[in-house]
């Protein structure tokens, strides 16, 4: 059977919906809603398997990687059981994943020896590596990304806010070590930017001239407290992605909000103000309510899938396709529409990345 051997930089929320997800459709009764692509490559959700994880919280690392994912400050909601996986929690490198606003919710196993993590990977012959490490943390995700890419040579997925595959220098590197990478940043599954776009086109469609927008975020897991004290890539690629699709200047905003007992279900509020026919004027306000780590999940599993499809094909560098239609600051970004025919293509072979 052909499995996609997983590694995971960061064992949070989003890594606890995902492994929760991957054994939820295990279940041979289980209807098959909420997937894009129940084959890619060859590949099906389930056969995604996890060989290695690393994280800096004490209470995690050691642990089985089962037990983990449930573990404060964790607070995603249940979607399955997971039986054990006989995969350990990793000791990484602590570098900027911790700063001091996430002190009281994270503890830090300082002293803990730090693994090496390229030669792990190669040592349980990881074929994927995910990095969730957390928004702001650019030493330690451009280290995971160089450890995947140069000391393991696998491919490489950017979930997080820093921009590592829009970086020329990481894509000379992942063509020199015949690897490809997806990013930067996912999108949600059906989260707030890709409706703010939804919407956004359909003004554009409709010929409505587009003045002012914002977007405000807000959910109680530790993301929105990194968020709201160093935000500042999050903001970048949130706006990148909702500005690239207007061909005008037009006054666009986001912010995030902490609200504790909302734990990880999210609420975004979405208003866009334009202008019609002959001037008059026209308003759009949006909610949307859902699991945070559920969202992300959905499109991780997809992301995953097609870097091994990468990998099989000996694609070296970006994957265009899947990183425009999966991630909100792709190296090149398209219409969502035509992002998604371009990942058809690449999935049937018909398109190189």
């Amino acid at each position: 059977m052909k499995k996609v051997r997983l590694a995971i930089a960061g064992v949070g929320n989003c890594a606890s919906s995902l492994i929760q997800g991957i054994e939820y459709y295990k279940k041979p009764d289980t209807e098959k809603v909420g997937i894009l692509f129940e084959d890619i490559g060859g590949y099906k959700v389930t056969d995604i398997e996890v060989v290695a994880a690393f994280d800096i919280d004490r209470r995690k690392v050691g642990k089985d990687l089962s037990e983990a994912i449930f573990v404060s400050p964790n607070n995603t909601e249940k979607l399955s059981e997971v039986p054990k996986l006989g995969v350990k929690v990793q000791m990484g490198p602590v570098m900027d994943g911790a700063p001091e606003h996430l002190r009281e919710f994270v503890n830090v196993g300082h002293d803990l020896r730090p693994v090496n993590v390229g030669e792990l990977l190669k040592e349980v012959k990881a074929e994927v590596l995910l990095n969730l490490t957390p928004t702001g943390s650019a030493d330690a995700a451009r280290y995971y990304a160089r450890e995947a890419i140069e000391a393991a040579k696998i491919a490489f997925i950017n979930g997080m806010p820093e921009l590592i595959v829009s970086d020329d220098e990481f894509e000379r590197l992942a063509v020199k070590n015949g690897v490809p990478m997806i990013g930067d940043d996912f999108k949600s599954q059906l989260g707030a930017t890709i409706l703010n776009r939804a919407v956004l086109e359909l003004f554009l469609r409709r010929g409505v001239r587009i003045d002012r927008a914002y977007q405000l975020n807000y959910a109680g897991n530790t993301d929105f407290v990194n968020l709201v004290f160093r935000g500042a890539s999050k903001h970048l690629t949130k706006k990148a992605a909702l500005t690239s699709l207007i061909p005008y200047e037009a006054d666009i905003s986001t912010g995030f909000a902490i609200v504790a007992n909302q734990k990880d279900r999210k609420i975004a509020r979405i208003e866009i103000e334009g202008r019609k026919w002959a001037g008059a004027p026209v308003r759009v306000s949006t909610e949307l309510s859902v699991n945070d780590s559920a969202d992300a999940a959905g499109v991780i599993v997809d992301m995953i899938r097609c870097a091994k499809v990468g990998l099989d094909r000996k694609i070296a560098g970006r994957l265009l396709s899947a990183s425009a239609y999966y991630a909100k600051h792709p190296p090149i970004q398209y219409q969502d529409e035509e992002a998604l025919e371009r990942l058809k293509e690449f999935i049937a072979g018909k398109r190189e990345r």
